[in-house]
């Protein structure tokens, strides 16, 4: 009994530490999401070189991603959380350093920076297999969706910080450059902060041999490996949607369709992280009652077509609505779609799920960035809208005409 509650208390820190960690991460790059792409147009880039960025620093997101599958289970979860976050902290300075787009290139690959404005990372991946592990079944949606709420909530922060560097033009009588590299100074030791939180994680995170504290080398059934390869084929197709919508492109589309300053998209994408936060809660609400499939797919398609309505908008007022009425809806496919990924396969095999389904959907966030900051430039401007939507909508399609019977042990009633 001792014992046991122990393992309870354990694993009750561990969730708290992850989801604080979690938390700050987040609120990084809720930050970066809104002030990437405008600080890159201030330093002269074009809308085809900050698509490049952003798509080079998701590539690092998906190659690190990659190693996570790997080795972390190998090498421990704890280090790999710790050495991801430290790593982080090359984004920040990068940009800080504002060196040529070469080097730029380079550096935000190697630091993995994210300007899709929502934490999509490695560590992001890794946490996603833990976090099942420390709760009951029954639990496992409702504790994924706390914790994504969290990390909306550090996310609507960092948005709402979007105002800092004309904040700090104005009080310190600085240029705005120079306060854009403050900035991304404290984002590169908030990057070193959560390094320090994961520090403080017990062995209940870990995979590890019966009896040994030594980590576990998973193997992975071919059952699993079919599952997974067809869910990570359909995800890497919602992904590739989302590569068009990442909130650096949407808000530098705002800023130039209608001349919206940093201060009030602030404001617009913490009002959109509220909204994504909320909807996390209403989602583990709904799959108790429709089933996690249902509530994917019933709740993003709609979303979609929000999305596409918006180019048509005459005024950044209806605009903003029918992007606010986008966000409300689509991230309650996240913790369900966690969820039902963490069911699917056994507990041995989440990091391995959480991993590949992770770097398929960074990969093809990538693409999707490179491409719409292409498409912006030589077709039309609201392009990534359009498209991005577009693709989300053929997803929820295909979803849910493959998985409508695969149902998670929880939902499965006994015959009478």
């Amino acid at each position: 009994m001792y014992a046991q509650n122990m393992v309870t208390a354990h694993s009750t820190r561990d969730l708290a530490l992850i989801n604080a960690a979690g938390f700050l991460r987040s609120f990084g790059v809720g930050l970066m999401g809104v002030v990437l792409g405008i600080y890159l147009f201030r330093s002269g880039l074009s809308s085809f070189a900050i698509g490049f960025v952003i798509a080079t620093g998701l590539a690092g997101s998906a190659s690190a991603t990659v190693l996570m599958t790997l080795r972390a289970d190998r090498v421990g979860r704890k280090r790999f959380l710790i050495f991801l976050s430290a790593l982080s902290a090359v984004g920040g300075i990068a940009l800080a350093l504002r060196p040529s787009l070469p080097l730029l290139a380079v550096m935000a690959f190697v630091g993995m920076l994210n300007g899709t404005g929502t934490d999509r990372s490695a560590a992001f991946a890794l946490d996603q297999a833990i976090v099942p592990g420390l709760v009951p079944d029954v639990k496992r949606t409702w504790a994924l969706a706390w914790y994504n709420v969290l990390l909306d909530g550090g996310g609507s922060l960092g948005a709402l910080g979007a105002g800092l560097p004309l904040l700090l033009q104005r009080e310190l009588s600085v240029s705005v450059l120079a306060s854009y590299r403050m900035l991304f100074f404290g984002y590169a030791v908030l990057c070193i902060a959560v390094a320090a939180i994961y520090l403080c994680l017990s062995h209940s995170v870990e995979i590890s041999v019966p009896g040994s504290t030594a980590p576990a080398k998973t193997e992975i059934s071919s059952q699993s490996k079919k599952i997974i390869a067809k869910i990570t084929a359909l995800f890497s197709l919602d992904a590739f949607g989302g590569g068009f919508l990442t909130d650096a492109l949407v808000s530098y589309w705002f800023f130039r369709r209608f001349g919206i300053a940093e201060q009030d998209l602030g404001i617009l994408f913490f009002a959109v992280h509220i909204l994504n936060a909320l909807s996390h809660l209403g989602a583990a609400w709904l799959a108790r009652r429709i089933g996690l499939v249902n509530t994917m797919v019933f709740t993003h398609l709609p979303s979609s077509l929000f999305l596409i309505a918006i180019p048509f908008a005459p005024s950044f007022g209806w605009a903003a609505v029918l992007f606010l009425c986008r966000e409300a809806l689509v991230e309650m496919d996240v913790p369900t779609r966690q969820s039902y990924v963490a069911a699917l396969v056994q507990p041995n095999e989440r990091t391995f799920a959480a991993g590949i389904t992770n770097v398929a959907r960074n990969v093809f966030w990538g693409v999707g960035s490179g491409v719409a900051g292409l498409l912006m430039q030589v077709a039309t401007f609201s392009a990534p809208l359009i498209f991005g939507g577009s693709a989300k909508i053929l997803y929820d399609v295909l979803l849910y005409r493959s998985f409508r019977q695969v149902k998670p042990a929880e939902e499965m009633r006994p015959a009478s």
